[in-house]
């Protein structure tokens, strides 16, 4: 099956997060994620608010909206590879992000998940060497503390 057309720079399916103070948003993504900001794309709507922003991260391309005054909160999940976790997470928790889960070995990937100050949490992945054992059918899934 073939994909369907798309833009230079974009994939068939890219998300587009709707959030408070999403040029701060934006900006975290570009600091934390190596991003890079599409200056072409910026575009503010007559109320003043930041209509779109595109970030683009590797092999996809990250769009940012302004959350109108009417729309409901709409936190994001999103996913992202990352060639150094440990450095990305400390990126991350300087600029005020929350440690959801630590580092975590997950058949010889290691992932973590933060909360940026929008509340869009982000699953960190550095990918590794995929080892499948036999399950025994029990899951060692802990949940973190969370502090008040």
């Amino acid at each position: 099956m073939s994909a369907p057309a798309a833009p230079e720079g974009y994939a068939t399916v890219n998300p587009f997060v709707i959030t408070s103070d999403a040029d701060q948003l934006a900006q975290f993504v570009v600091e934390v994620f190596d991003g890079e900001e599409r200056a072409e794309a910026r575009t503010v709507d007559d109320d003043g608010l930041l209509l779109q922003a595109e970030v683009r991260v590797g092999t996809t391309t990250i769009m940012f909206a302004e959350r109108k005054p009417d729309w409901p909160f709409t936190p994001s999940l999103l996913q992202i590879y990352v060639d150094d976790l440990d450095a990305v997470l400390e990126r991350a928790l300087a600029r005020d992000a929350r440690l959801i889960t630590k580092p975590t070995d997950f058949f010889g990937t290691s992932f973590a998940r933060i909360q940026d100050s929008s509340a869009n949490i982000w699953w960190i992945w550095q990918h590794g060497e995929m080892v499948w054992e036999e399950s025994t059918g029990e899951k060692d899934w802990t949940v973190e503390e969370q502090d008040g």
